[in-house]
């Protein structure tokens, strides 16, 4: 075999005639009630077999993967291990935070898994997705006691109940009974997946667990807006204590004026993901120093928001903030602006004026889009950092600055400096500490954190009752590129909840409407009076195998429906529930559809 070659466990369990385990159809179908008239079973697609197809082994050349994300099989007793000495490190507290985190991020990836792979399964076939997931990881086995779920409001309540928890066997060896629940990533997977798969932050409590005695562990999810204290569970989500915590609360729809004290939608610091985690603990590594630092990323990350954070958990939180845009400056001014002008400095000057350092003294200096400031600006700059001390302009002595400065762009420095535009002992100087903050479409496992958070903001903000989002607009918005980073999702979310209709959900319709390019593998469409039309152009015909030869220009809606499911019919030789299955949908959708379109 050569390197490359990779080997599906369901060949395996194919070629061995192993069955890979089955639900009980009857009782799940029982248990998910709460979604109405949808069935679930053991054949509901994705099944344990659709995705036991996703995991592949490659022994030549030491990989697993999960579609197209890298797997490693690892020993428990390891994990227990390193689950004992970190708590023994730092303290229980700490440690079931890290791994809460760290379910999260994986929930978070497995949902993202299924709703790529299967973005046109039912809402509650694609939840029982993440616990056929869980299993096959060989994490726990998930018996499902109940859910509902609403999709007028998007409102979710679950609860399962999880036998032979990997994670109890590695904490009561080590440990022993306790007094509280143990299955720490467990619960913080359960919150990555479900939240990531309908678009709201939807929180798991484990009420009862081994570890602290009982026969077996059960677990109950809620929407958070259902849960009190949602603080508590927040708090190991969260990888800093000055990550928000209230902007996971429960909210109300409220008057348009907001309180004086409450922050705004950018003022909160939100995110769970691993990218964020390690932004913030950097953050509260150099926080406590005075050095400078230097932030860069794209623009809309949250440079300025990083800065602020900065300032606010450091010794110099009692002082002054000063924000300068140097963009937004002209170069004639940025001097005077900067370093301040004394009176009759030049014509208009009729009397002195402090600039942004000695207003700053003390405090922080943010210099946002550093990048822009001319030569002869980025000169002076570097005197004053380097004497700690400015001249006004027009002014013949020195005043002394104890600024911190902070700087931000979303240039690339180095760049800049090996094509003369910025000066390179300027860019040593700044970058003593950088921090560079990824794009949102790098950290995706944030997207339902603050679609949640925004979704509650402008609730408030315009007196709106929104009740969430259609499981459309997650997809589209789990899948689009996001040029405008955070920025971009908050003016989203607050154009489609002006949009949208009061007690309704947010639909794709309100939250695209300023041109923005969807992604190719999202189909989009285009409304022509009373009809619509799918816009395939540019999707892979390979990302439907069923679609594949599908004409690459519009087409009436009703019409792509009809050839899909002829398509379906002919190639399973008019088996209807070979069809179904190849469709993702059951027999008795697919029959009903197909005599509309007098196919049977």
């Amino acid at each position: 075999m050569g390197v490359s070659d990779r080997i599906s466990l369901a060949e395996v369990a194919r070629a061995t005639g192993v069955a890979l385990g089955s639900f009980d159809s009857a009782s799940v179908a029982k248990a998910m009630g709460g979604f109405a008239s949808t069935h679930i079973g053991g054949d509901t697609h994705p099944t344990i077999a659709d995705i036991s197809e996703c995991l592949f082994f490659s022994p030549g050349d030491g990989r697993i993967w999960l579609q197209d994300q890298r797997m490693v099989l690892l020993h428990t007793e390891a994990l227990g291990a390193m689950r004992r000495e970190m708590v023994d490190s730092m303290g229980i507290e700490k440690a079931r935070g890290l791994f809460t985190r760290a379910g999260y991020v994986s929930g978070a990836r497995d949902a993202q898994l299924v709703r790529k792979h299967w973005p046109d399964a039912d809402p509650p076939a694609a939840a029982m997705a993440g616990t056929r997931l869980h299993a096959l990881e060989g994490v726990v086995k998930v018996e499902l006691v109940s859910v509902t779920y609403d999709p007028d409001t998007s409102g979710y309540e679950g609860e399962f109940i999880w036998h032979n928890s990997s994670e109890d066997d590695e904490h009561i060896a080590a440990y022993g009974i306790g007094g509280s629940p143990a299955c720490w990533m467990q619960v913080g997977y359960a919150t990555g997946y479900v939240s990531t798969l309908f678009g709201r932050l939807i929180v798991f409590r484990e009420t009862m667990c081994r570890s602290m005695g009982q026969a077996q562990c059960r677990v109950v999810g809620k929407s958070a807006d259902k849960w009190d204290n949602i603080e508590e569970d927040m708090r190991y989500l969260n990888a800093r204590e000055f990550v928000d915590t209230a902007a996971y609360a429960r909210s109300e729809a409220g008057p348009a004026d907001l309180a004086p004290s409450e922050a705004a939608a950018g003022d909160a610091m939100v995110g769970a993901s691993s990218a964020f985690n390690a932004a913030c603990h950097q953050l509260s590594r150099v926080a406590r120093t005075s050095a400078t630092v230097l932030f860069t990323g794209e623009s809309g990350v949250g440079k300025e928001k990083f800065a602020s954070m900065l300032h606010r958990i450091s010794p110099r939180k009692d002082q002054p903030f000063i924000a300068v845009n140097c963009a937004a400056i002209p170069e004639t001014l940025i001097e005077s602006e900067l370093f301040g002008v004394e009176r009759g400095a030049y014509t208009g000057a009729s009397h002195s004026r402090p600039g942004r350092f000695e207003r700053a003294s003390g405090g922080t200096l943010f210099l946002d889009e550093i990048g822009m400031l001319s030569f002869v600006a980025q000169g002076k700059l570097l005197r004053a950092l380097q004497e700690g001390e400015v001249e006004r302009v027009g002014g013949t002595r020195g005043i002394a600055v104890d600024v911190r400065v902070v700087a931000a762009t979303n240039e690339d420095l180095r760049l800049a400096v090996r094509e003369g535009r910025f000066r390179e002992d300027l860019f040593f100087r700044l970058n003593v500490f950088p921090i560079h903050l990824p794009p949102l479409r790098e950290r995706r496992d944030d997207i339902p954190l603050l679609m949640n958070h925004f979704l509650n903001h402008y609730r408030r903000k315009h007196g709106c009752n929104t009740g969430g989002f259609t499981q459309a607009s997650v997809r589209t918005l789990l899948n689009y590129d996001f040029p405008g980073n955070i920025r971009e999702l908050q003016n989203l979310i607050e154009r489609a909840v002006i949009m949208a209709d009061a007690d309704g959900l947010i639909d794709v319709h309100h939250l695209f409407t300023g041109g923005e390019t969807l992604s190719a593998e999202v189909m989009t469409l285009r409304m022509q009076g009373s009809s619509g039309t799918l816009n395939f152009e540019g999707v892979p015909a390979c990302a439907n195998p069923v679609l594949a030869g599908a004409t690459a220009s519009p087409q009436s809606l009703e019409q792509t429906e009809r050839d899909t499911l002829e398509r379906a019919i002919s190639a399973c030789q008019g088996n209807l529930s070979a069809a179904a299955r190849r469709l993702g949908t059951t027999r008795a959708k697919l029959a009903y559809r197909a005599r509309k379109h007098s196919l049977i």
